[in-house]
């Protein structure tokens, strides 16, 4: 009898043992290992002194019957050794057994508490580090923020994080809160807050009636009695007085007894507008990082990441594609890779690359955008010359020009107004007061948003 032929024999008894002998002796019965047989005679093995014992005291005539009877010979018999080796191994696996089953036990025990505290501190669980592809566009950030996690209050504090929408501010500063409380959930006290929330929360207390001392007490609690602190999207705090002496307040309180504080932001803290320089200030104290486009790597990495992450299959050509054409942020990047694979799955399609052009139809030879050429086209949609927008001319023609040039650019480029103003030879604070100024206006002048909807399509990118 060969290896192979002994092994089914030996599955074969012991499927018969398992279904006659008594359910508790069945662990000892499977840790059993076949040694050979010769001359009627089985020999198994165990690395279990006691389950030798026990079989042999115990069961070992109605083994030696279930053997007979498949063997067919009325001599055969059962023969248990104790083996050392065996037993050595046996306690080797039980040990890593046992050290996986703690480790489940504690990880399902850390998701338990992240997901009971996710109500409290508001943390979406796909935002951790994990997930987080690294590029040389965040790499700073992500490496500011991985310290900030692992040792709050210690080096960089306030966190600053700032770059235009779509880029990841969210998502890091999230990956912070789930770090702390996944690693360290009782001890530390993390909340996560919109600043559209924290203005709400705020005025809704002010308004109250009843007990204003007794509301602001407990307002004043609620965001500071914690041990990290996750501010989102700051610059919706312009122009707020009030609030603004609030959240000062708040952050004093927080940073003189040592606790971490995070903010995000479209820009920076002076480009925020009618920001108190009290609070500007407060919030360079720290360390400022800033996230910017992803390169093209970056955004490929990105894209294959979610379709492996989801399971889909996808050629590389058609996640190239994607990646080469969806630059100005992730979050549009993301929305082409849904696009595609939505298509994909209602018309039960594969993702080629001949799907991904059929469905984005992005035109492969547009040309680069740039600065110059946004400019050139406002000057010859206003008939106005391009020296004039780029020089110092306060005509009301040349000056909306040159607006509406600032805020395409601004949308189109994710240039900081520095950046815009560098070209332009101007302050950024002008910069920045001209996108203002378009920005309010093209949801209410007919004139302005035209302007800009014909100006991106000879642009060609829309």
């Amino acid at each position: 009898m060969n290896n192979i032929e002994l092994k089914r024999f030996w599955e074969k008894v012991k499927e018969e043992l398992t279904g006659s002998l008594p359910e508790s002796v069945h662990p000892w019965i499977y840790s059993l290992e076949v040694s050979g047989y010769d001359k009627g005679i089985l020999t198994v093995v165990t690395g279990q002194a006691m389950a030798r014992d026990w079989l042999r005291k115990n069961h070992s005539e109605q083994m030696n019957s279930i053997l007979a009877k498949i063997s067919k010979n009325s001599n055969a018999r059962i023969h248990i050794l104790y083996d050392d080796k065996a037993a050595k191994q046996l306690k080797k696996e039980s040990e890593k057994i046992h050290k996986k089953e703690v480790e489940a036990q504690l990880k399902e025990q850390a998701m338990e508490n992240l997901s009971r505290m996710r109500s409290e501190v508001n943390l979406n669980l796909k935002y951790k580090f994990e997930n987080f592809v690294v590029g040389e566009n965040n790499k700073f950030a992500y490496d500011a923020a991985i310290a900030v996690a692992k040792n709050p209050a210690v080096k960089f504090n306030p966190l600053f994080i700032y770059g235009n929408a779509g880029l990841g501010k969210t998502h890091l500063m999230q990956a912070i809160g789930h770090y702390i409380l996944f690693n360290n959930p009782e001890k530390q006290k993390v909340k996560y807050t919109k600043t559209d929330d924290y203005i709400s929360d705020f005025i809704s207390n002010t308004r109250k009636t009843n007990d204003s001392v007794l509301n602001m007490s407990k307002f004043n609690k609620k965001y500071t009695d914690i041990d990290i602190i996750l501010i989102d999207d700051i610059q919706f705090i312009e122009s707020k007085s009030k609030t603004m002496e609030r959240m000062q307040q708040t952050f004093d309180t927080l940073y003189e007894k040592g606790k971490q504080i995070v903010i995000t932001s479209d820009r920076l803290p002076e480009e925020i507008p009618k920001i108190t320089d009290a609070l500007a200030s407060r919030f360079k104290r720290g360390l400022m990082v800033e996230l910017t486009p992803p390169d093209f790597e970056t955004r490929l990495e990105i894209i294959k990441k979610l379709a492996k992450d989801n399971d889909i299959p996808a050629e590389t050509e058609a996640l190239e594609y994607i990646a080469k054409h969806f630059s100005k942020n992730v979050r549009e990047l993301e929305g082409a890779f849904t696009k595609v694979c939505a298509y994909a799955e209602f018309n039960n399609r594969e993702i080629t690359l001949e799907l991904a052009r059929e469905v984005l139809r992005c035109k492969e030879n547009e040309k680069q955008i740039t600065f110059e050429k946004i400019a050139d086209v406002a000057a010859k949609f206003f008939e106005v010359d391009i020296k004039d927008i780029t020089g110092t001319s306060r005509n009301q023609k040349v000056s909306t020009a040159r607006q509406i040039a600032i805020y395409i650019c601004r949308e189109l480029m994710n240039l900081s107004f520095e950046q815009i103003g560098e070209y332009l030879n101007r302050k950024h604070t002008t910069i920045m007061y001209s996108h203002e100024q378009i920005k309010t206006k093209v949801s209410t002048d007919k004139n302005i948003a035209t302007a800009i909807r014909e100006i991106k399509q000879a642009l060609k990118v829309i």
